[in-house]
């Protein structure tokens, strides 16, 4: 998170390696968080073909971003989505739209979530247009952070098309 073009993007603060560890504890330790790291599948199988039985290599060397959830609210069941994809060659390829949906989608049945909220940086045209796409509609903004909420609240239809998304992204591969 040293790049300033992802700060910007995400709306963070560069932490120093101290704060980094203590924030990885928390996710590991708070059961009001959920992360799932994102491989590149073709990445993690070139590398581990040439590595071998190196798994973690091949799986450090295959990261290109997280999605995370972020229970909000447990009496609404309200969770605040987040994406990010890290490496810039990995942008533009769908990674981003087939994590964040595996992640709602784990979260409704898992986690029993019944609302998703976005906080996006108003400079972030492509997670605003994503999540866009994905039915979420803008609640609120804020000039002083300047980023945007969206809100999505789950439904049976929505879960159902969440389904049909993914599966026609894995098809069309």
């Amino acid at each position: 998170m040293k790049s300033e073009e992802l700060q910007k993007l995400t709306a963070s603060e560069p932490l120093t390696l101290g704060e980094e560890y203590e924030m990885q504890k928390s996710w590991r330790d708070d059961e009001d968080k959920c992360t799932f790291i994102i491989l590149d599948k073709k990445v993690y199988v070139e590398k581990k073909n040439k590595v071998g039985k190196e798994e973690n290599y091949s799986e450090l060397e295959s990261m290109i971003g997280d999605t995370n959830i972020f229970i909000v609210n447990k009496d609404t069941a309200t969770a605040e989505i987040e994406i990010m994809i890290a490496e810039k060659l990995a942008r533009g390829k769908k990674f981003g739209w087939e994590a964040v949906i595996l992640m709602m989608l784990y979260g409704i049945k898992y986690i029993g979530i019944k609302k998703y909220e976005a906080k996006i940086s108003l400079v972030n045209n492509v997670s605003l247009n994503m999540f866009k796409k994905l039915g979420f509609l803008e609640h609120s903004k804020s000039e002083v952070f300047q980023e945007v909420t969206l809100q999505k609240n789950v439904s049976e239809d929505w879960t159902k098309w969440l389904h049909r998304q993914f599966y026609f992204e894995i098809q069309s591969l």
